[in-house]
């Protein structure tokens, strides 16, 4: 069985997700993580017996490591990913691929050239929903899809720490889980190319520490005072086929709850793949829903990541080809960096 050498740079949360499922799989061998906090590495390295580095360029030198995760801060993201290309390391990178458009204008090419796998980690793509969804896609069952809608709300959901500090972040909660919602929608769509971007931006309530009685999610550096990022955005995406998306995320908002919502409609039928998956289609001039039986509709964590941490080992080892290449992440980037801009302006942005 052909077997690859991990290293992940990053040990901060989502860094346990990807170390846990590469313990999971037997292919894989983690020999080095590396945090710019020395003591933390040298601890998560001790639990897989790998080699703890205080630096990635440390790790990227190290030439028993095949293959990184870059879990780290959204700033740094498209630069390690050059450095470990450079490196001759395969590359998994979370998302967002970078902050900002500019940061990957010459990532495409330096993966070409490298002759490396980069993979950009839209982890939702690979949850099981997800991908019986994609099979229906394939197959034509719900035609030409001309029009998705998605919607990410939190009414305290701002993270704090690093999540709210536009310098590291890039942005608020477009960047961090408007990405993941945009992305399955661009991916069932057949991935078009954006022609216009028209958005609203909105930073009125900011952190809203001041709730004590409602649990949120917490930042490893949360700081109740300091936010630098919207509250939240909406936006309409035009594509150049002629389909169009409509979004909305927040992590501040006067909302009764907080929601999850994705459709897809297409000329033949439709799909919701969140709160789970349905279906909807015509027969005998009948419209049916149609409930799928299946162990999972909606996402399950656990298994999202495994199965993204699966493919990765198996694209790097050459047994698939993959599903979330640096292009798919460059145009992500194209579509969030057109939001930023068209709520900046207060104008309607073309490509």
């Amino acid at each position: 069985m052909s077997s690859l050498n991990i290293g992940v740079i990053g040990v901060g949360n989502i860094a346990k997700m990807h170390l846990q499922s590469y313990a999971a799989n037997p292919q894989v061998k983690i020999v080095a993580v590396a945090d710019v906090n020395a003591a933390r590495a040298t601890e998560v390295a001790g639990l897989y017996d790998a080699a703890a580095y205080g630096s990635a360029a440390e790790l990227l030198a190290d030439p028993a490591v095949e293959a990184v995760s870059i879990c780290t801060w959204n700033n740094t993201h498209a630069e390690l990913a050059a450095a470990a290309l450079k490196a001759g390391k395969h590359v998994l990178v979370e998302k967002p691929l970078s902050r900002t458009l500019t940061e990957v204008t010459d990532l495409a090419s330096l993966v070409e050239a490298s002759g490396k796998v980069l993979q950009v980690g839209f982890v939702r793509r690979h949850s099981s929903n997800a991908q019986l969804l994609k099979k229906f896609v394939d197959a034509g069952d719900l035609g030409e899809i001309y029009y998705a809608k998605a919607s990410f709300i939190r009414r305290t959901g701002n993270p704090g720490g690093w999540f709210a500090d536009f310098e590291r972040s890039g942005g608020g909660p477009l960047i961090d889980i408007g990405v993941h919602i945009i992305d399955l929608c661009w991916y069932f769509m057949g991935a078009p190319k954006v022609a216009s971007v028209s958005a609203n931006s909105y930073s009125l309530l900011g952190n809203r520490a001041n709730v004590t009685n409602l649990w949120r999610y917490k930042g490893s550096d949360y700081d109740p005072t300091a936010n630098s990022v919207e509250d939240m955005i909406n936006a309409l995406i035009r594509f150049d086929n002629g389909a169009s998306l409509a979004v909305d995320v927040s992590y501040s908002l006067h909302a009764v709850r907080d929601e999850l919502n994705i459709a897809v409609f297409g000329d033949r039928g439709g799909a919701e793949l969140e709160p789970e998956l349905r279906l909807v289609t015509e027969s005998h001039d009948t419209i049916l829903n149609i409930h799928p039986q299946v162990d999972s509709l909606t996402f399950d964590f656990n298994q999202g990541f495994q199965n993204e941490i699966d493919h990765f080992v198996q694209v790097c080892l050459g047994e698939v080809e993959g599903i979330a290449p640096v292009s798919h992440g460059v145009e992500m980037m194209k579509i969030i960096d057109g939001i930023y801009r068209s709520a900046a302006t207060r104008t309607e942005v073309t490509f």
